[in-house]
Formats: structure tokens, sequence, C-alpha cells
């Protein structure tokens, strides 16, 4: 799982990134509302950890534009405010939790955990572009008149992140923190993985396919 933690306080920051990663997250950390909204429009994120006050754009307006622009990611509110007023305000805007300052990190966590399951709860059971289906629960690409590919587990993995967001280009970097964060392969890896999936695509005559755009990454568009 990935995340992206933006709070202008570093040393609680730091904490929190160093909490997170020792329990198996993947992190960025940004410090200020424009990072956080460029790194939110950017990066392929589980959940967004976001503070309310912050320098360049406070968290509010990060959460607006994010949800604007289509970003369904499931984010939760870091604040000093504890006021109800300040609460409803989030929630509205469409915060999935918030959790005023001071707070206990096991406290964090656990809502961390419970944001993350509601995503998973709520996610569709497959994804499609054209005449292309992915079922989640079966890792199997399948389209009319053929027969289903099984695929492996990084393929699977690869070909969700294409498929959530048709169109929309993922960098070779997305691909290795979400895929391959143990850090032991190397970027040629995703050229490799792009290359089978093409394969497969071509096999089921999907009217789909997945394009390279050149020093950005890759998206898969209908054709």
């Amino acid at each position: 799982m990935k995340l992206l933690v933006a709070d202008d306080e570093k040393e609680l920051s730091n904490a929190l990134v160093a909490i997170l990663k020792h329990s198996n997250y993947t992190v960025d950390a940004v410090y200020n509302g424009t990072d956080a909204l460029d790194y939110a429009l950017a990066g392929d994120y589980d959940g967004i950890i976001l503070d309310i006050m912050m320098p360049g754009m406070d968290g509010t307006e990060v959460l607006k534009k994010i949800r604007e622009k289509g970003l369904s990611t499931p984010v939760l509110f870091l604040t000093a405010k504890s006021e109800v007023e300040d609460r409803i305000t989030g929630l509205d805007l469409g915060a999935d939790d918030y959790i005023p300052k001071p707070f206990d990190m096991g406290e964090l966590l656990a809502r961390v955990r419970a944001m993350l399951r509601r995503k998973e709860d709520f996610a569709p059971s497959s994804l499609t572009c054209g005449n292309l289906t992915l079922d989640r629960a079966g890792y199997e690409l399948s389209t009319p008149g053929h027969e289903k590919v099984h695929l492996a587990g990084r393929e699977f993995q690869m070909m969700e992140m294409l498929m959530t967001n048709p169109g929309r280009i993922i960098s070779v970097d997305s691909f290795m923190d979400r895929i391959w964060a143990d850090g032991e392969a190397d970027v040629n890896v995703v050229w490799v993985y792009i290359s089978n999936l093409r394969k497969k695509l071509t096999s089921l005559e999907a009217t789909c396919e997945i394009k390279a755009s050149r020093g950005v990454g890759y998206s898969i568009n209908e054709k």
C-alpha cells in the first residue's frame, strides 16, 4: 500500500513516515499544499494523510481540487483544530476521516487501516477498457469470444494500475514503487512486463492498447 503524507511540521512528518514504513507502507512526504496537490494528482496512492493548515495551499483546498479532478483516493485529515465545524467542512469536501492533533500513533494507524479497508470494500470487482475486462478476484483478463487469460501477480498489479484510470499516464517510478518496492529489480523490468501484457491484449483481440509516452510512462487507451 502506498501513502502520501502532507504536513508542514517536518518533525511530526518524519515520525509519521518512520512509523508507516515500519508498518510496511510505502510513503511519500511533502511539506506544503502545492506539492501535496501535485503529488496526489501525479502519483498512484492508496490513501492520503493531509494536514489542513499548510503553506502554499491549505488542506481543504487541496482536497477540493483532488475531488474536482475525479480522484477518489481516500483522505485522512490531520489538524490542530478540533471544532465540530472544521470536521464538518472536511467531511463535506470528501474527506474519509478526521483526527485532531495531538493524536496517538496507534490510533492513527488504526484509522489508516480502516480507511484502506473501506476503499477495498467499495472497489469494483472488475475493471473495463473497451471490450477488455479485468477480473480482480480471479486475476483474469477476458474479451467476448475468447478464453480468459490468467495473469501472474505482478502482471495483474500492473494491469490493475493501468485499468483503474484508463487514459491516465502512470510513470515507471510509480510502477516500481508499487510493484517492486523492495528495490531489487531494475527499471527495465517494467518494459518487459508491458511487452508481455501487450502480447496478451493482442491474443485477446482487445480494443484497447497500452501506449508509451516517451520519458513519462504508460497508459491504456481505447484504439
